[in-house]
């Protein structure tokens, strides 16, 4: 039977997002995955995996604000601005609370932020932690990004235990590297747990030892249909003809409109639903989900839906 949807996994610290990806996969015995959102090693929490057709969303569908708890160590600075890298420098030097609450509003809002020397990022077609292995490390261009929250969770004088709630690609290595920097101690990120990405939440999730232990057949039960990736869009339901017409890669006339903010998917306990990106429409057939649709204006006032995605899978 082929392996279709989304599952939300409790990453374990010490793994890599692909490492994890790959002993899910193997035991559900899905022939395609792809995870949603890298987490490094260090860090544990919430990472979205998507298996057969639910791969072809990820781009659309789990581009989205992310949540954090981050532990902040002051201090000492690292060449990969984590507690993974080489100690770069030491400081005597430690932040008050108080200047500590005072420097937390200026990583708030659409900032300028640098990412990591050692990120995934590419320059010159190679990764730039690529670069940085092999001895010649670039420097990454400022970058806009959101941070919306961060807030100080406790602190007892060499570490800080920050809530961010971010856009995506935020580096919350890069806000560690650069408080401590403003604080004129240093600083590295010791402690990271993704807690939330859009609506999917860690408390949601399935542990990989629960996973495991479980074993294939009942690993299925934690899988959520490909609706799941798009509740909360526009929807739109195609006839037979025009789900035909759709899956050849042809555009066809929007005449039903359900809801715009229908959930008609998913069991997931979730947080607020997620907007689709403007313009575009989950398209449904027989109550299954039939691809992903760009809304086209006509010049007589209808639209028509040209398709960005057609899902083949047998079941949605």
């Amino acid at each position: 039977m082929k392996v279709h949807g989304l599952l939300l996994l409790d990453k374990p610290l010490g793994l890599s997002s692909n490492t994890a990806l790959q002993k899910v996969k193997r035991l559900l015995g899905a022939d395609k995955a792809g995870h949603g959102g890298t987490l490094d090693p260090m860090a544990s929490g919430v990472l979205p995996l998507m298996f057969g057709e639910a791969c072809k969303l990820a781009g659309a569908a789990l581009t989205h604000d992310k949540a954090y708890e981050a532990e902040v160590c002051f201090g000492i600075t690292t060449a990969t601005d984590d507690v993974e890298g080489e100690v770069i420098s030491r400081s005597d030097e430690r932040p008050t609370r108080e200047a500590l609450l005072a420097a937390l509003p200026r990583f708030m809002g659409v900032i300028q932020q640098v990412p990591p020397v050692y990120s995934a990022l590419k320059v010159g077609g190679k990764a730039m932690y690529r670069h940085a292995r092999e001895g010649a490390p670039v420097a990454a261009q400022p970058r806009e990004v959101r941070v919306d929250v961060i807030e100080l969770l406790d602190f007892d004088g060499e570490r800080a235990r920050l809530r961010i709630e971010c856009g995506s690609g935020t580096y919350i290595r890069s806000i560690a590297r650069d408080l401590g920097a403003a604080l004129g101690c240093g600083a590295h990120l010791s402690g990271l747990r993704r807690t939330r990405v859009g609506q999917y939440r860690v408390q949601d999730a399935v542990t990989l030892d629960a996973l495991l232990a479980e074993g294939p057949t009942a690993a299925q039960s934690h899988l959520h249909g490909l609706l799941a990736l798009v509740a909360g869009w526009p929807q739109a339901m195609l006839t037979d003809e025009q789900a035909r017409r759709f899956a050849q890669g042809q555009a066809v006339p929007w005449q039903t409109t359900m809801n715009p903010k229908a959930d008609l998917s998913s069991p997931l306990p979730t947080g607020p639903a997620i907007d689709a990106p403007e313009g575009q429409v989950a398209v449904l057939h027989a109550g299954r989900l039939a691809g992903l649709a760009r809304q086209v204006p006509q010049p007589d006032g209808s639209v028509r839906l040209a398709p960005l995605r057609v899902i083949v899978a047998d079941e949605s």
